[in-house]
């Protein structure tokens, strides 16, 4: 019948209507965690980020492992990737109200002319461009742009002296909401340096089919 294929649709919508579930899949998107992962990156409760990973389960848009006593989730497949960004594509272009939390989140984020995926994916290998990845090293040796460097954002703030006046540093996040990124670029200019931010964060730049660097351990700046 027609109307149950459009009842089983509506459960990923279900499962999609809720602030905390919206939250937690983009955290997945940095890779798999446990639920005292999770609680720490989200700030939610313990028996609530565990019944709403349950509910996200239920419908198979996060799947588990288990390590000992442990239990590890991430996103069930890259389409689960593809749908939040189309969701949060969409929403920023109809609803006004989302463009304003935006913007008081992030600020006037056009002012800083964002480096789309695309762009630097033209322009990577450029020795006169300088990528830094602010989000904590442990994040960055999970997987990082290619040839960016590791430079988390209170070192960036202790170094700022020694990066390179030369070049255009392009500095990224997480994502799409992550304040660190503009901040700091705000901060290099006030420095006089060029800088932009890349749109979106690195979790954009993978669900526009960029590649991952992995390392052993970080690489940085002005070592």
């Amino acid at each position: 019948m027609e109307a149950e294929v459009y009842t089983q649709l509506a459960r990923i919508g279900k499962a999609l209507a809720s602030p905390v579930r919206l939250r937690l899949l983009d955290l997945l998107e940095k890779g798999e965690s446990d639920v005292e992962g999770l609680v720490t990156a989200s700030g939610v409760g313990l028996k609530n980020t565990s019944a709403q990973l349950q509910q996200l389960r239920g419908v198979n848009l996060v799947t588990t492992r288990r390590e000992g006593n442990r239990v590890f989730y991430r996103l069930a497949g890259p389409e689960v990737s593809g749908l939040l960004g189309s969701l949060q594509s969409c929403a920023e272009i109809r609803l006004a109200d989302l463009r304003l939390a935006m913007g008081d989140l992030l600020g006037n984020a056009s002012e800083l002319k964002p480096v789309t995926a695309d762009e630097l994916r033209a322009h990577i290998d450029d020795p006169r461009i300088l990528i830094i990845d602010v989000r904590p090293s442990v994040d960055y040796a999970r997987g990082h742009v290619p040839g960016a460097v590791s430079l988390p954002a209170a070192e960036l703030r202790q170094k700022m002296d020694r990066i390179p006046r030369d070049v255009e540093v392009i500095a990224y996040c997480q994502g799409p909401y992550c304040v660190l990124s503009p901040d700091l670029v705000r901060l290099l200019r006030s420095h006089e340096i060029p800088a932009r931010p890349l749109e979106g964060g690195i979790t954009r730049w993978q669900r526009e089919g960029g590649a991952l660097q992995t390392e052993e351990g970080p690489s940085e700046a002005g070592s």
